[in-house]
């Protein structure tokens, strides 16, 4: 009964030994398979998606270097649309868009005050918002000083002249010491030196007195009814001129180090689209508005039949001073939202992107802080194709890296867990 076995055995010994040989060849395979993967990636350059060329974008003749740069053909160069700036010196002019309100000129501001107590009789001015020319009357007023001192000029007057005809021995010839002091006391009131000669000239006193505009302009404040009480000091009415405005311009924060007082403006207004309004800047106000956080440029214009109006909203344009900066196109700058990028032509057509620290941008300029030398090239446009390029195959190389160190290592440490054995027969 041990014949039987023993063919049972040798059975069980040659179906292991086949199973192990087909294990052995398995792994030879895989193997041989993996270094002619690597091989083959080695030699073929990265495309746009790692394995198939972009729709329109064929880097087959181009490559990426271990540095991140980017090798094109001429003739890639001229598929793809790729244009080159300098890098240079220039003069760098910052122009500061904001808005403004018009206001009124202040030194253009008078107000008519009354300088005795009395009543008043009858308004000549009436209403908010009336032209009035220098000279033209305004008001009328009742005040018992100022008939009490027009009796003193009067009797004053009347005092001198018969002084003056007098022939007694002593007596002075003329009391005009008098006079000049009632006509002083009048002229301090306010009453004009017309009035005066008028009320000599009549020979009596008048009920009431009137009050002039002391400048041209319009009226923005009447603060007077007719039979209104009026005291020494109180203001009736407030006269502007309009014939220049103000324009208050509201400068950012960060914009705020660009603008000087000399500034050359020009001025929109919704009001009249397309037409541009010179000016310049007069002040710039030394503190900045707490909640907006807006620094207040004031700009002086002309207005020319007075079509501008107090309260119209602005758009006000500052030509900054000239400055010597170092700058590239600001379409060379890339934003990839951490950091920016330039794309430097380093010759032979290769491209080497390069990280760069970027100032202010003016128009069609970027000042560059660091990171580019003047004489350099750089690319305008189109950087984005170069920047995916130059990302995907710092992604391939990383790949790469990783996949021959994961194999070095599955090799050295002999680790099979991945593979799978085939069962042996028991």
């Amino acid at each position: 009964m041990s014949e039987p076995t023993d063919v049972t055995g040798a059975t069980s010994r040659v179906g292991r030994f086949a199973a192990w040989g087909v294990a052995a060849v398995t792994v030879a395979l895989a193997i041989a398979w993996l270094i002619r993967t690597r091989s083959t990636e080695n030699q073929s350059p990265p495309t746009a998606t790692g394995g198939e060329a972009m729709p329109g974008m064929d880097m087959s003749g181009g490559g990426a270097a271990g540095d991140g740069s980017i090798s094109l053909t001429a003739e890639q160069l001229r598929e793809f649309g790729i244009t080159f700036g300098e890098v240079e010196v220039r003069t760098l002019t910052d122009v500061v868009r904001t808005v403004g309100v018009l206001g009124l000129d202040e030194t253009r501001i008078s107000a008519v005050t009354v300088r005795f107590g009395g009543y008043v009789e009858r308004l000549l001015v009436d209403f908010t918002g009336r032209s009035v020319r220098e000279g033209e009357p305004l008001v009328e007023v009742y005040s018992p000083e100022l008939l009490a001192a027009q009796e003193e000029l009067l009797l004053a007057a009347r005092l001198q002249e018969q002084i003056s005809g007098s022939v007694l021995p002593g007596v002075q010839p003329s009391s005009a010491d008098l006079v000049d002091a009632a006509r002083q006391r009048l002229l301090l009131w306010g009453i004009s030196e017309d009035q005066i000669d008028q009320i000599l000239a009549d020979g009596q006193a008048r009920r009431t007195l009137t009050l002039y505009a002391p400048a041209s302009g319009v009226v923005i404040e009447k603060n007077v009814l007719v039979g209104q009480s009026v005291v020494a000091g109180q203001s009736l009415y407030t006269i502007a001129d309009l014939t220049e405005l103000w324009v208050d311009a509201e400068v950012r924060e960060a914009d705020a180090g660009l603008v000087h007082e000399g500034d050359a403006v020009s001025v929109e207004m919704s009001a009249l689209p397309g037409r541009l309004i010179p000016g310049r800047i007069e002040y710039v106000y030394p503190t900045l508005a707490d909640q907006a956080r807006t620094l207040r440029a004031r700009v002086a214009i002309a207005n020319p039949g007075g079509r501008l109006r107090p309260g119209m909203y602005a758009t006000v344009r500052i030509q900054a001073a000239g400055r010597s900066a170092l700058t590239v196109p600001a379409s060379a700058v890339l934003d990839t939202g951490e950091r920016r990028l330039v794309f430097v032509d380093m010759g032979g057509g290769r491209i080497l992107p390069q990280e760069v620290e970027v100032g202010r941008i003016s128009g069609e300029l970027a000042e560059v802080i660091a990171g580019l030398e003047p004489g350099q090239r750089v690319v305008t446009s189109p950087q984005f194709l170069l920047d995916s390029e130059s990302n995907l195959a710092e992604v391939m190389r990383s790949m790469i890296g990783q996949t021959t160190n994961m194999g070095a290592t599955d090799l050295q440490g002999g680790d099979m867990q991945g593979m799978t054995m085939p069962p042996t027969e028991r």
